[in-house]
């Protein structure tokens, strides 16, 4: 006959100390974590934004100019009516949405160049700082 004793295991008290441990890590270092996300969706946006320039270039060079406002980035994908000399699609998938679900803002010509495309930010208007700044096409993230 065994004692009691001699099992072997973790009493409650082991177990509340080390749940108290790992929940004090937890409240550490969780906020500096999400503190990322932000400014990750911010940098995956211009990713994408540097990614439709270069297709749109390619568009350009096949057509001789940027799609207009009315066509949109979707003419990257589908062959716009009036021309015959597009090669496309210049996109491999579907035009992507920004990291916050908002369709990108397209527009050609524009004040700043021969297009402009935007992402508005987190909270998905115009303006805004940190997480909600805009990501435009024509500004350089990096050196903000």
């Amino acid at each position: 006959m065994k004692n009691k004793k001699s099992e072997k295991g973790f009493s409650l008290i082991e177990l509340l100390i080390v749940m108290v441990i790992i929940g004090m890590l937890a409240s550490l270092v969780g906020p500096k974590m999400f503190s990322k996300v932000g400014k990750s969706k911010q940098k995956s946006a211009k990713a994408q934004i540097s990614m439709l320039e270069t297709s749109l270039d390619m568009y350009r060079l096949d057509m001789g100019k940027y799609p207009t406002t009315d066509q949109g980035l979707a003419a990257l994908r589908v062959k716009p009516d009036d021309n015959e000399n597009w090669d496309g699609p210049y996109l491999p998938k579907e035009v992507p949405m920004d990291p916050w679900g908002n369709p990108y803002q397209y527009e050609s010509p524009s004040e700043h160049g021969d297009f402009q495309i935007i992402a508005n930010g987190a909270d998905g208007t115009e303006g805004g700082e940190g997480e909600d700044q805009d990501i435009v096409s024509w500004k350089d993230l990096a050196k903000e």
